[in-house]
């Protein structure tokens, strides 16, 4: 936890729930960002990685995940699509062998991305993605509001 000089708690993303912090921002992307952040039609067809089953029943899910990106983004720097490939990979069961870890599909992910570096939260660099001070700003912003309006609990 951050103090500040007059003793006052500086609230960030760490200190917030992450499923509960992701679907605010998912919302506030929607809204606020919402005709440059948004699915292409083959969204709601496509299948988010090889393994899976169905494409997401959620009608939300690419807003989501942009949030989702963000806050990895934040939390852990710069960051390519190939290790967000491995953090949204999972389990491939197939009934004739043991299951095993398989990455998750990259297109989405890249085309996330790309809008992010549109509406200026996100920059590209050699080692990868990261936020801007303008993506920074957002999410502390979010974290201290969520905190000030909802009562939700700081992680301590």
């Amino acid at each position: 936890m951050l103090y500040l000089k007059d003793g006052t708690k500086l609230v960030t993303v760490f200190d917030i729930e992450g499923q509960t912090f992701v679907e605010i921002l998912a919302e506030l992307l929607k809204s606020r960002y919402g005709e440059i952040v948004k699915p292409p039609t083959w969204a709601y067809f496509a299948k988010t990685a090889h393994f899976k089953n169905n494409p997401p029943s959620d009608t939300d899910w690419w807003y989501k995940r942009a949030a989702s990106i963000l806050r990895t983004l934040y939390i852990k720097g710069p960051i390519g699509v190939s290790r967000l490939r491995k953090k949204y990979g999972g389990r491939k069961d197939s009934p004739m062998r043991k299951a095993h870890f398989h990455r998750a599909a990259g297109n989405h992910i890249r085309k996330i991305l790309q809008q992010l570096e549109r509406v200026e939260l996100v920059t590209a660099s050699k080692k990868g993605r990261n936020l801007t001070p303008k993506g920074v700003s957002l999410l502390d912003s979010l974290a201290a509001s969520i905190t000030k309006n909802q009562n939700v609990e700081v992680k301590s």
